[in-house]
């Protein structure tokens, strides 16, 4: 089966969340969305993941300021694992940091786009799904015709 879990810090990540969930959806795949912080609660995070591993899921974590939330969930699972940090202009990017300074064998990518963040893994998925991976080239083509379309207006 294909899933994706997606992991947030907070409720504040929520509309981040939605923005990932609508593209998985409009792709079929089974997305669930969870909150356990990696500071507040790690255990019940770490619960979290060792449930949802055993189906063999992507993960996509949020978190912003201190992200030690896709680290942590990276360091316990041996599926693939995005961080995709809502941007805070409050911080200036310097939150970013925390996403993309990992130690020695935690590795997961970091995917600043919600959009993007979900295509990934759609990607991922898409390996051994040959449904998922034609979505994937239905999306591409309607971007790049999207892009044909701008393009003419202006030679209009």
């Amino acid at each position: 089966m294909s899933k994706v879990v997606i992991i947030m810090g907070s409720k504040a990540d929520l509309d981040w969340a939605n923005q990932i969930s609508k593209l998985l959806d409009h792709f079929e795949i089974s997305n669930v969305s969870r909150i356990a912080s990696a500071h507040k609660v790690p255990l019940k995070c770490y619960e979290l993941i060792k449930a949802y591993e055993k189906e063999n899921v992507v993960f996509i974590t949020i978190a912003g300021m201190s992200n030690a939330l896709s680290g942590f969930t990276d360091a316990q699972t041996h599926c693939p694992v995005i961080a995709c940090p809502p941007y805070s202009d409050k911080f200036g990017g310097g939150d970013l940091f925390s996403s993309v300074r990992m130690p020695s064998g935690v590795a997961p990518l970091t995917v600043l786009s919600p959009e993007n963040a979900a295509l990934a893994a759609a990607k991922i998925l898409g390996l051994n799904n040959p449904q998922i991976q034609s979505k994937i080239t239905e999306y591409q083509n309607k971007k790049r015709v999207e892009l044909e379309e701008a393009d003419q207006a202006l030679q209009s």
